[in-house]
């Protein structure tokens, strides 16, 4: 009888398995690049505002550019990881990112003034991709290449990259949490930048240090002093190059500029935007030509000198707040002011004193104006902007219903907008304003008006019926060319334009952003 025997295929044996590292260091380093990852992409959106301003365009390239690196650093991550032992790269990969990242503060300011001359979304794009994508890219190869280190046999597969994977998710939550709540309410974007590519630097030195095979330990080698010699190269250029703020918050670059032809006058910039121009001495000068028209309407709605209660929804400079207070003694006005750092900007900066008669109240305006008394108020003043834009919350017809339920029955909303041909943004916002108000005007020069070119408009709105005949005295008396545009004409103006409400205000699609500012 013949025994047959089965033929074996025979195995090639497999290498080696790299030894994995202790749980809560592999897990540790996972945490810190995915939370790397997130910091560096939540001060993405202050680093490109002095250059493109914070529209959403900005946001959206900033987000897909991030997920772009995150996507290809961990297909690539994993990729490498197959080709060459985990314990060799994983060290470097850590020291390249926070390289990447100490290179983002020149790379931004550097390329940001190029970016400024050209505006646009490509611009945009482009700025974030060239700063961004490689660190977000780098760091998120460290999950892949410390699960592969991990794994030790198929069994453990799920296990390893769940736990893994659901720590680069803490990782980046904290990171996230961390910098909108605490970081950039404490500390400025240089000092952070700093201190995480710093860090990514150093715990990538010491771990590849402690991973290395055959180094010699005693001194440090050569490579590592080159590294640690980039690193302070890198951050030493991204502050030299320096940014353009005086003063760095959570919403603005803001910074105070003296005016060369008016030594009291000073210039406030907010990112990219020449927000408002203040006369220390003189509190009646109105520089700009949408201030001027809002003077104006304050100057005829109500008797000469007669107090008036106001509320003004963003602050800025608070120049219109100071011209009431100066031309109506007696008047009250508070003003709704985003941004904390602002108001000391402008307290140490722009002369600007509190009293009861003129008050602050920081936080969001949309909040503040349910808090407000019905009919108390004659005046409301709208000029609080993220960009060029009105934030879009503060657009809608529901906010307009709110500020009509603020106002006295003959009290007047003005609201100043910026946009560019083809106008879309504020058809559509005279349009919600005319479904909010029974009497709307809209003054601006004859070429924004027809469409051939734009800037400032400003908006009036009111229940009862407007001064517009005083407003084209004054706007004559002083030399101005605006016109003044309602009724049959005004319906044309914004015929076809959507109505913005809370459930639909694209405010920066429609609006059509300027290479130039305010």
């Amino acid at each position: 009888m013949t025994t047959s025997i089965p033929s074996q295929t025979p195995v090639a044996p497999q290498a080696t398995a790299p030894a994995a590292l202790p749980d809560a260091l592999a897990g540790a380093l996972v945490f810190f690049a995915s939370g790397a990852v997130l910091v560096l992409e939540i001060l993405a959106g202050r680093m490109l505002a002095p250059y493109v301003g914070v529209t959403l365009e900005t946001y959206t390239a900033i987000i897909g550019v991030v997920l772009a690196g995150i996507a290809f650093g961990s297909w690539a991550g994993g990729r490498v990881a197959d080709w060459v032992d985990p314990r060799l790269t994983l060290g470097p990969v850590l020291i390249v990112g926070g390289l990447l990242a100490l290179a983002t503060l020149p790379l931004v300011r550097a390329l940001g003034e190029l970016t400024v001359a050209r505006g646009g979304g490509s611009s945009i794009v482009l700025l974030a991709l060239f700063a961004f994508l490689p660190p977000a890219a780098v760091l998120s190869a460290v999950t892949p290449t410390t699960v592969k280190l991990q794994l030790a046999s198929l069994r453990e597969t799920g296990a390893v990259v769940g736990r893994l994977s659901a720590l680069g998710t803490a990782g980046a939550l904290v990171g996230t949490f961390l910098t909108g709540f605490a970081l950039v309410a404490e500390l400025a974007t240089t000092p952070i930048v700093l201190g995480v590519g710093g860090a990514l630097v150093a715990a990538g030195i010491v771990l590849s240090a402690v991973l290395g095979r055959g180094r010699r330990r005693g001194r440090p080698s050569a490579a590592t002093l080159g590294m640690l010699a980039v690193a302070v190269a890198l951050g030493t250029l991204g502050v030299a190059i320096g940014d353009r703020c005086q003063v760095e918050s959570a919403y603005y670059c803001a910074r105070v500029e003296a005016d060369p032809s008016r030594p009291s006058g000073r210039l406030l910039r907010l990112d990219t935007l020449r927000h408002s121009y203040v006369d220390l001495a003189d509190p009646t000068y109105l520089d700009f030509d949408y201030a001027r028209l809002i003077g104006d309407a304050a100057d005829v709605f109500r008797p000469p000198g007669a107090p008036v209660d106001a509320l003004h929804i963003g602050g800025g400079g608070f120049t219109i707040p100071r011209y009431l207070d100066a031309t109506r003694p007696g008047s009250r006005s508070l003003v709704l002011e985003l941004d904390p750092a602002l108001l000391e900007l402008a307290r140490e900066r722009l002369g600007l004193r509190t009293r009861p008669e003129l008050a602050v109240r920081t936080g969001d305006a949309r909040v503040a104006l349910a808090r407000e008394r019905t009919g108390a108020r004659d005046l409301v003043v709208g000029d609080a902007f993220g960009g060029v834009a009105v934030p879009w919350h503060l657009t809608t017809l529901e906010v307009v219903r709110e500020i009509r339920r603020t106002l006295t029955p003959r009290g007047i909303y003005a609201l100043n907008v910026i946009d560019y041909p083809p106008s879309r943004f504020v058809r559509a916002e005279t349009h919600t304003l005319a479904r909010g108000f029974r009497h709307v005007a809209l003054l601006a020069p004859p070429e924004s008006v027809s469409g051939r070119s734009g800037g400032n408009f400003v908006l009036l709105a009111s229940q009862a019926p407007l001064p517009l005949d005083g407003m084209r005295e004054r706007i004559a008396a002083r030399g101005g060319g605006e016109e003044v545009v309602s009724g049959r004409a005004l319906e044309r103006f914004f015929a076809g334009a959507p109505l913005l409400t809370d459930e639909y205000a694209p405010v920066d699609q429609l609006l059509t952003p300027p290479a130039a500012s305010h």
